[in-house]
């Protein structure tokens, strides 16, 4: 077969053998520790991140085995024979799979001579278009046959530009083998000019990238569900954002309750969200007056982040809010939300604290749903109110939850929060109320509501929570 360069072309100078065996030696060490890398990667079908890691370490895997190949054919030349080329019976078409098979299976070439009409193919080339070479090479008109009906425009371009106008050949197509299985082919090559400088042959090489478009294919529909992925759960969080605010009181300074010519109340409360912004729970607070003249606070926290949780928080709320306004009683309050979010679309449970304050004597009734209890402070002083009976709200059918009472004093404080305020991680055992209670004196010397809730917020900390939280301070006017 004539040197696959221009006539008027010098020949290449071999490389250096030493030098091709370091490389060859580089990458083989490379492509075994990408390769623990693959075997090592656990891969969750539903995490995009995964899989998309794992089809890299496909497709880096796929590229040194190339990269292998080329450098063994640089070192040691094209294989002149079956024998030398690799122990595969070559008669068979499908003989080989270039999957599992030798590397150099997946390179061939071929020379169309225009002159005598002779063509010559490489055994490798046979087996990449699984055609038995008792059949033969195609000649150049016959090569389109087994292509891509969508890639034939392609491959005649191709060889026209290269006879014709005697461009290189660079460019990929794919094709149907006698045993029906598709590979992708890319095929490079150039014209061989005669001294007269006009067409004499043409030569090509395939080289079977079938796998490594498949390994490249993979890689971007990871990538493509991976960017899908973080756009849904950025979505998520804005949505699961802009519902928490438009439910939530808006405040941001304190806010006084006037109950008529009696004792009013001075609220504030604060949300604060986990570490990882993400993941935004189904924490509230929440402070109404009712037509009673009396008002209604709570806090509470339902499982599960983002937009189920806070839709579910919403409707919860709304639920407390008419049940207030209503008159009911917050033990009777806590159970129809109990059933509430039994019957729920979205089933979840949720914790809460329900109080109602009658201005007329200074009495606060309230109830508990698996809750942390409300703190008391008077007096530079702080105590945990006695807790009445009752379980997670949507953990059972037909709860009662017990309702307990507390006379208040003009200057008392009510400290209600969630348990994220001084759990900072599921291991976290310490007594958050005793740090809470720790905070009396402080507490006993802000001038409202507000500057309580800063002091309880810079206490516990902001750094590091896992899970996000409320906290609101009920404060009696003097």
């Amino acid at each position: 077969m004539p040197s696959h360069v221009f006539a008027d072309r010098p020949a290449a100078q071999p490389p250096e053998r030493g030098a091709v065996d370091a490389l060859i030696t580089r990458t083989h060490r490379l492509r075994g520790d990408v390769d623990a890398v693959r075997r090592d990667a656990v891969v969750d079908l539903d995490d995009p991140a995964g899989r998309w890691q794992r089809a890299l370490c496909d497709l880096a895997v796929h590229q040194l085995d190339d990269l292998g190949t080329h450098l063994g054919q640089l070192k040691e030349g094209l294989p002149q024979s079956p024998e030398v080329a690799g122990h595969v019976d070559r008669s068979l078409p499908g003989g080989d799979d270039p999957r599992t098979g030798s590397l150099l299976s997946r390179v061939g070439s071929a020379e169309w001579n225009l002159l005598t009409d002779e063509v010559s193919w490489s055994d490798e080339l046979f087996q990449i278009m699984g055609r038995s070479p008792q059949r033969g090479p195609m000649t150049l008109d016959e090569l389109p046959s087994v292509v891509f009906a969508e890639d034939q425009s392609l491959l005649t371009a191709m060889v026209t530009a290269c006879l014709v106008d005697g461009r290189p050949i660079d460019g990929e197509f794919r094709l149907v083998r006698a045993d029906g299985r598709v590979r992708t082919v890319h095929m490079t090559g150039e014209p061989v000019l005669d001294p007269d400088g006009s067409t004499a042959s043409m030569w090509a090489v395939f080289r079977d990238v079938s796998e490594l478009r498949r390994s490249e294919r993979a890689v971007r529909e990871s990538r493509d569900s991976l960017h899908r992925q973080q756009h849904f759960e950025q979505t998520e969080h804005r949505l699961a954002v802009e519902l928490q605010e438009a439910v939530l009181p808006p405040w941001r300074s304190s806010v006084h309750l006037p109950l008529g010519d009696t004792a009013g109340l001075d609220l504030a409360a604060h949300y604060l969200p986990s570490v990882n912004s993400a993941l935004i729970g189904g924490d509230w607070y929440d402070a109404l007056q009712l037509p009673s003249g009396q008002s209604m606070f709570s806090v509470g926290d339902l499982t599960g982040h983002g937009v189920a949780a806070t839709s579910t928080m919403a409707l919860l709320l709304g639920a407390l809010r008419g049940l207030g306004v209503a008159g009911i009683e917050p033990g009777e309050v806590l159970g129809h939300a109990n059933r509430l979010l039994e019957t729920s679309a979205q089933p979840a449970l949720g914790s809460a604290v329900c109080c109602r304050f009658d201005p007329m004597n200074r009495t606060v009734s309230w109830a508990q749903a698996g809750h942390p209890v409300p703190l008391l402070f008077r007096n530079g002083t702080g105590r945990a109110l006695s807790r009445p009976d009752g379980v997670l709200l949507g953990a059972t059918s037909h709860a009662e939850y017990e309702q307990a009472e507390v006379a208040l004093l003009p200057g008392d404080l009510l400290l209600l929060h969630t348990d994220g305020l001084t759990r900072k991680n599921a291991a976290d055992e310490s007594d958050g109320a005793a740090r809470l209670l720790a905070l009396a004196p402080r507490l006993a010397q802000a001038q409202d509501a507000q500057e309580c809730v800063r002091i309880v917020v810079e206490a516990c900390g902001t750094d590091n929570r896992m899970d996000d939280a409320c906290v609101l301070v009920a404060k009696v006017c003097p």
